[in-house]
């Protein structure tokens, strides 16, 4: 029985995840402040609760970004200390596909563009289609504005899948919106589909996918946009 611990703290709701065969447990953390703090202590009580040491499983899989550049950091950060001292493998999953595999879940829906706050007036957003078992990937995640979203192979069962904060108004009613956010137990179904293609790779390749160079605004572009409003 192959055994995945999951981690997620792209955005403020963190959460941790613990697959072994079809038992799926996890925890939640809401408030990106305690991510650093709290995701180590959620770790340890899913472990205890499950019966499993960390030396157990047989990968960690985590939710590489986009998202907060503090929280992506965190997930690396935490995956790589767990993952060399217990020897394990990892397993990076994109944060905008776990939003697409719950959409799925909820909606049962093939076609899914996924779309998370990245601040500044910009938005995080890539477009996936679920076929023969797997998700194609149709657009790569990007860094735009919010109607600069232009979906590809558009269709009457597409699903925008929104973040918290996100508000599209370039689209008319008929076109299906649903909240959705990256979450752990995504990221572990995801991360063993990818354990089991035999993608696992070392702990040092835990890098973060980041669409941003540029993570803060300057003391003075905060006044313009003060005075823009």
């Amino acid at each position: 029985m192959t055994i995945l611990l999951a981690i997620e703290t792209s955005t403020e709701l963190a959460s941790v995840a613990l697959l072994t065969g079809e038992a799926l447990l996890s925890r939640e953390l809401s408030g990106v402040q305690t991510h650093s703090q709290g995701i180590l202590p959620a770790i340890q009580s899913l472990l205890l609760d499950a019966g499993i040491r960390l030396q157990d499983c047989d990968a960690i899989a985590f939710g590489c970004g986009p998202g907060a550049f503090t929280g992506v950091r965190t997930a690396c950060g935490i995956v790589q200390g767990l993952a060399f001292g217990a020897e394990l493998p990892i397993l990076p999953v994109v944060s905008l596909l776990a939003m697409a595999e719950a959409a799925k879940q909820m909606a049962d829906t093939t076609n899914v563009v996924c779309v998370l706050d990245a601040r500044m007036g910009e938005v995080y957003w890539a477009q996936y289609r679920y076929a023969e078992g797997r998700w194609l990937e149709l657009v790569a995640p990007v860094l735009s504005k919010a109607d600069e979203i232009k979906a590809i192979e558009p269709s009457d069962d597409i699903i925008y899948a929104l973040g918290n904060g996100v508000v599209l108004t370039q689209f008319d009613a008929s076109i299906k919106q649903i909240p959705s956010m990256p979450h752990a137990r995504q990221i572990a179904a995801l991360g063993m589909h990818d354990f089991k293609a035999g993608l696992a790779m070392d702990a040092s390749h835990a890098q973060p996918l980041y669409l941003r160079n540029k993570i803060a605004l300057t003391t003075a572009e905060r006044q313009q946009l003060k005075e823009a409003v």
